[in-house]
């Protein structure tokens, strides 16, 4: 096949998939070719190393100063994202539907998630999305839409809350503009696919459409055991940010004897640096060595897998997470909340152990358990190991990608002939 490959994708779990799916592919005998704005991450594992990678400016939206302006500056800054975004991805497809491809591979959109390439593209189109735009649908604290609690008669009245309340019912309507964008987005490509059962599950939710899972694999060369020696080390990995719950590391790790605590080591592409000193505020009141670090090398990743004892993965509602498995193919095993996509990676007691809930104390006695019983951290990082070459190889993660993209191409050329002759 020739693909065409779409992304907007930042540094993180979605930019190794992606790095991942076109190597693999390329492996197996097909061409690509790639197109991004320069909002897209160019330095992390850049596509470029593959492939030709065509980056095609994206305009960025600039905001009034005056006091009408500052009013309609939310929702006038989401409608010229939509509009920079369509004029974007029209000179994309321009290119790429005359260039004689057969399929597009699109990837999610740091802005809109849905990507809006589907609209223009007249080849068969398929999109790997990592999840719906959760804001809306997921409460992050809380979802935008709720109105919130009214105010005291006196503060009803003054100008300062008529302001306020334009100004919220201006942004809100901006959000409702998007979310109806992000469906009409979706809904233009022939395949969705996703990384879990649980995706499938949101986007059923979130946009009413079917989609496939089509699962993810860890590159077991890569990410494997090094052989050294263990230490009284937890590591997590993932954006440090509020939706990976390191507030709830922390407060697991607080559960333990101090005398037994381990170091928490928190491995992240990007930082929040708000909520990073949130999280280190807490950890230094709580009595936890937190070591935070951001935008390491790969190999000093691995070996960090490799040195600690256990990963503990608290991400909110994370649709699949490649984390748990890259630690469980250096032999980490992982002690994770059971929630969202790491339920069908994570089985009980075979890589890890699963804790129904928030359950800080829960989870400090399976890193204790884990932590004093070498025998079984030994055995089940060997059982963890094994499990990610049975069912999470690369291979058969590009293969079943191969299959969707070649079915869909072949689909497509049984219909072409059926509406010529209509």
């Amino acid at each position: 096949m020739k693909i065409a490959v779409w992304h907007n994708l930042p540094s993180g779990g979605g930019k190794r998939a992606l790095y991942n799916h076109v190597k693999g592919l390329l492996e197996r005998g097909h061409t690509l070719e790639s197109w991004c704005p320069p909002t897209a991450d160019q330095t992390y594992l850049p596509l470029s190393d593959l492939i030709k990678e065509n980056i095609v400016p994206l305009a960025q939206p600039t905001e009034r100063a005056d006091f009408v302006g500052s009013l309609f500056n939310p929702y006038q800054k989401i409608v010229d994202s939509i509009n920079a975004m369509h004029h974007h991805s029209q000179q994309c497809a321009n290119e790429i539907n005359h260039a004689g491809f057969d399929i597009l591979l699109a990837n999610s959109c740091k802005f809109f998630h849905a990507p809006v390439i589907g609209q223009y593209i007249k080849i068969p189109k398929a999109v790997y999305l990592g999840e719906p735009y959760r804001l809306f649908y997921e409460a992050m604290p809380r979802l935008p839409w709720l109105a919130l609690p009214p105010p005291n008669r006196a503060w009803w009245s003054s100008p300062r809350y008529l302001r306020w309340f334009l100004k919220n019912l201006i942004e809100v309507h901006g959000l409702r503009v998007q979310a109806r964008e992000e469906l009409r987005n979706i809904k233009a490509f022939d395949l969705i696919l996703v990384n879990s059962l649980f995706s499938r599950e949101s986007v059923q939710r979130a946009y009413g459409l079917d989609s496939k899972v089509c699962y993810l694999g860890i590159d077991s060369d890569i990410f494997k055991p090094l052989n050294l020696a263990r230490n009284n080390i937890v590591v997590g990995l993932g954006s440090i940010n509020g939706v990976k719950g390191l507030e709830r590391a922390v407060n697991a790790i607080a559960t333990i004897d101090k005398d037994k605590r381990p170091s928490l080591i928190w491995i992240g592409n990007v930082s929040d640096t708000i909520y990073q000193n949130q999280i280190e505020k807490l950890a230094f009141s709580l009595g936890v060595n937190f070591v935070p670090k951001v935008r390491i090398s790969d190999q000093e990743l691995i070996s960090l897998l490799n040195q600690a004892s256990v990963m503990i993965y608290t991400s909110v509602l994370e649709p699949f997470g490649l984390a748990p498995l890259e630690a469980n193919a250096c032999e980490t095993p992982v002690v994770a909340i059971a929630e969202g996509g790491v339920r069908e990676s994570i089985k009980d007691g075979i890589n890890g152990f699963l804790i129904n809930g928030n359950q800080p104390v829960e989870m400090g006695r399976a890193i204790s358990r884990l932590l004093t019983d070498k025998e079984l951290a030994y055995r089940m990082g060997k059982q963890a190991r094994s499990h990610v070459l049975e069912k999470w190889s690369l291979d058969s993660a590009i293969a079943r990608l191969e299959e969707s993209l070649l079915n869909l191409t072949k689909e497509a050329k049984i219909i072409d002939p059926i509406l010529a002759s209509i």
